[in-house]
Protein backbone atom coordinates (compact mmCIF):
# COMPACT_ATOMS: atom_id res chain seq x y z
CA UNK A 1 0.00 0.00 0.00
CA UNK A 2 1.29 3.51 -0.86
CA UNK A 3 0.38 6.47 1.15
CA UNK A 4 1.59 10.11 0.88
CA UNK A 5 2.53 11.53 4.29
CA UNK A 6 3.91 14.94 5.10
CA UNK A 7 6.37 15.84 8.41
CA UNK A 8 7.28 18.75 9.36
CA UNK A 9 6.08 20.25 5.99
CA UNK A 10 7.73 17.79 3.73
CA UNK A 11 6.07 15.64 1.67
CA UNK A 12 6.73 11.93 1.51
CA UNK A 13 5.92 8.96 -0.34
CA UNK A 14 5.70 5.65 1.91
CA UNK A 15 5.13 1.85 0.89
CA UNK A 16 3.78 0.11 3.39
CA UNK A 17 4.45 -3.80 3.25
CA UNK A 18 2.26 -6.51 4.80
CA UNK A 19 0.03 -4.16 7.18
CA UNK A 20 -0.67 -7.82 9.30
CA UNK A 21 3.10 -8.35 9.64
CA UNK A 22 5.09 -7.25 12.84
CA UNK A 23 7.06 -4.83 12.51
CA UNK A 24 5.64 -3.61 9.62
CA UNK A 25 8.09 -2.70 6.74
CA UNK A 26 7.62 0.63 5.29
CA UNK A 27 10.07 2.38 2.29
CA UNK A 28 10.52 6.00 2.16
CA UNK A 29 12.75 6.92 -1.33
CA UNK A 30 14.35 3.54 -1.72
CA UNK A 31 15.30 3.18 2.44
CA UNK A 32 13.48 0.52 4.59
CA UNK A 33 12.24 1.08 8.12
CA UNK A 34 10.47 -0.90 10.90
CA UNK A 35 7.13 0.48 12.02
CA UNK A 36 5.29 -0.75 15.14
CA UNK A 37 1.41 0.65 15.29
CA UNK A 38 0.84 1.83 18.74
CA UNK A 39 -2.22 0.35 19.42
CA UNK A 40 -3.25 -2.75 18.22
CA UNK A 41 -7.11 -2.49 18.64
CA UNK A 42 -7.65 0.97 16.15
CA UNK A 43 -6.29 0.70 12.78
CA UNK A 44 -6.41 4.70 12.43
CA UNK A 45 -3.26 4.34 15.35
CA UNK A 46 -0.27 6.50 14.29
CA UNK A 47 3.05 4.50 13.86
CA UNK A 48 6.28 5.41 15.47
CA UNK A 49 9.60 3.62 14.05
CA UNK A 50 11.78 1.46 15.55
CA UNK A 51 14.73 3.62 15.75
CA UNK A 52 15.34 7.55 15.82
CA UNK A 53 13.72 9.48 12.70
CA UNK A 54 16.20 10.98 11.22
CA UNK A 55 15.74 14.41 9.69
CA UNK A 56 15.90 13.07 5.86
CA UNK A 57 14.88 9.20 5.47
CA UNK A 58 18.42 7.56 5.01
CA UNK A 59 19.43 4.20 4.17
CA UNK A 60 19.82 3.37 7.92
CA UNK A 61 18.78 5.30 10.81
CA UNK A 62 22.30 7.24 10.85
CA UNK A 63 23.84 8.18 14.37
CA UNK A 64 26.66 10.22 15.43
CA UNK A 65 30.16 7.95 15.94
CA UNK A 66 32.63 10.22 15.91
CA UNK A 67 32.92 14.13 15.98
CA UNK A 68 32.90 14.82 12.45
CA UNK A 69 32.08 11.01 11.19
CA UNK A 70 28.49 9.39 10.64
CA UNK A 71 27.75 5.66 10.79
CA UNK A 72 25.17 4.13 8.54
CA UNK A 73 23.44 1.23 10.62
CA UNK A 74 21.69 -1.66 8.85
CA UNK A 75 17.94 -1.02 8.30
CA UNK A 76 16.77 -4.56 8.37
CA UNK A 77 18.45 -7.97 9.88
CA UNK A 78 19.94 -9.33 7.32
CA UNK A 79 22.83 -10.92 5.15
CA UNK A 80 25.35 -8.80 3.32
CA UNK A 81 25.39 -10.01 -0.04
CA UNK A 82 27.94 -7.28 -1.07
CA UNK A 83 29.97 -4.66 -0.16
CA UNK A 84 30.82 -1.84 -2.83
CA UNK A 85 33.20 0.35 -1.96
CA UNK A 86 36.15 0.07 -0.19
CA UNK A 87 37.63 2.49 2.99
CA UNK A 88 39.19 5.97 1.78
CA UNK A 89 36.80 5.60 -1.44
CA UNK A 90 34.50 8.77 -2.26
CA UNK A 91 30.94 8.10 -2.75
CA UNK A 92 28.64 10.49 -3.72
CA UNK A 93 24.78 11.01 -2.74
CA UNK A 94 22.93 8.22 -4.57
CA UNK A 95 25.49 5.95 -4.90
CA UNK A 96 25.13 1.74 -4.00
CA UNK A 97 27.16 1.43 -0.55
CA UNK A 98 26.29 -2.68 -0.36
CA UNK A 99 23.55 -4.86 -0.90
CA UNK A 100 21.48 -6.43 2.50
CA UNK A 101 19.47 -9.20 1.62
CA UNK A 102 16.35 -8.95 3.91
CA UNK A 103 13.08 -10.63 3.99
CA UNK A 104 14.25 -13.08 0.84
CA UNK A 105 14.71 -9.66 -1.20
CA UNK A 106 17.98 -7.62 -2.25
CA UNK A 107 18.11 -4.25 -0.75
CA UNK A 108 20.20 -1.72 -2.76
CA UNK A 109 21.59 0.70 0.15
CA UNK A 110 22.78 3.83 -1.24
CA UNK A 111 25.16 6.68 -0.23
CA UNK A 112 22.64 10.06 1.28
CA UNK A 113 25.43 12.15 1.21
CA UNK A 114 28.68 13.49 -0.76
CA UNK A 115 31.86 11.58 1.68
CA UNK A 116 34.29 8.91 1.90
CA UNK A 117 34.16 6.22 3.61
CA UNK A 118 35.94 5.72 6.97
CA UNK A 119 35.80 2.16 7.53
CA UNK A 120 33.60 -0.98 7.03
CA UNK A 121 32.55 -3.12 9.76
CA UNK A 122 31.62 -6.01 8.11
CA UNK A 123 32.24 -8.50 5.03
CA UNK A 124 30.18 -9.56 2.23
CA UNK A 125 28.44 -12.92 3.70
CA UNK A 126 27.98 -11.47 7.29
CA UNK A 127 24.52 -12.06 8.92
CA UNK A 128 23.66 -8.71 10.56
CA UNK A 129 21.38 -7.46 13.39
CA UNK A 130 18.99 -4.42 13.10
CA UNK A 131 20.89 -1.13 13.73
CA UNK A 132 24.50 -2.79 13.41
CA UNK A 133 27.05 -0.50 12.20
CA UNK A 134 28.14 -1.50 8.63
CA UNK A 135 30.29 1.79 7.44
CA UNK A 136 31.60 4.87 8.76
CA UNK A 137 31.82 7.90 6.61
CA UNK A 138 34.71 10.62 7.04
CA UNK A 139 33.48 14.18 8.25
Amino acid sequence: MKVNLTIEGKQYQVTLNDLNARPIIAEVNGHYYEVWPEDEQAPTSPVRPSAPTPAAPTAAAPALAVAGSLTMNSPLPGVIISIDVREGQAVSNGQELYVLEAMKMKNSIKADRDGTIASIHVNAGDTVKHNQPILTFEG
